[in-house]
């Protein structure tokens, strides 16, 4: 029986929720919690699901989470605390989608954002360093940006060196530029992978408005690029494209 509730903080450590539709926002002040089977309707701004610092061990499983179009819903799945595992989750019609800088995104469909004015949109995002002894993956995800910008996976340097990141896997598509891979002004980046990954000319020729990728460090130490590929020919995507 599907459980009907608003805005709720979760403060228990453990807590299941499971097959809950969430009218407003779901925000975790606890650790290890799970939150599947569930629907979030994001109704304002800030966030659908928050894991406040301090916090780890989110798992947010098989839910779907949505803005209702009017309204900004400025994040999908927002992660300001550590470990977080994403897994089978459809997130569309916000600004942008997940922004994390550790943890695992996987099998996923992020789409379909809602541009609001002086918004930059972004499906899945980092914006500092992976916090120590972590990193971020990112695999088998569809992740398409249907507007002109900023970016479908994007690996930004806001608040620090983007370092130990793999994007292995995922189908790509729109955006700006539809990868943004990681270099900065804050440091050369490092241990980033880039493996596998299949961009689309779905939304826009080239992939993104402007280009399949841009800000690649090909001396960062450990950075690799390797078996990426456009959809509909099969040709090499190369960091310079």
């Amino acid at each position: 029986m599907v459980k009907k509730t608003g805005s709720i903080v979760i403060k228990e450590d453990g807590k299941v929720i499971d097959g809950w539709d969430v009218t407003g926002d779901l925000t975790v002040e606890a650790d290890n919690v799970t939150i599947r089977n569930t629907r979030v309707r994001g109704q304002s701004d800030y966030w659908g699901i928050l894991q406040r610092k301090g916090f780890s061990g989110l798992k947010v499983e098989d839910s779907e989470i949505f803005g209702n179009g009017r309204q900004r819903t400025q994040f999908g799945i927002l992660n300001q605390g550590k470990m977080i595992t994403i897994r089978r989750v459809d997130i569309h019609t916000i600004s942008n989608g997940i922004l994390t800088d550790q943890g695992l995104v996987e099998d996923s469909y992020v789409h379909d954002p809602k541009y609001y004015a002086e918004d930059h949109t972004d499906m899945i995002m980092s914006t500092g360093t992976a916090a120590a002894g972590t990193e971020l993956i990112i695999r088998r995800n569809t992740v398409i940006n249907t507007l002109n910008q900023t970016g479908a996976i994007a690996l930004f340097q806001d608040f620090g060196v983007t370092r130990n990141v793999t994007v292995q896997g995922n189908l790509l598509a729109g955006g700006g530029w539809t990868l943004y891979a990681g270099a900065g002004r804050k440091g050369l980046s490092s241990n980033i992978k880039v493996i596998d990954n299949v961009f689309s000319r779905r939304v826009w020729p080239k992939g993104g408005y402007a280009g399949p990728v841009s800000y690649w460090d090909a001396n960062g130490p450990g950075n690799v690029w390797r078996g990426n590929t456009w959809e509909n020919t099969g040709a090499g995507v190369m960091a310079g494209d």
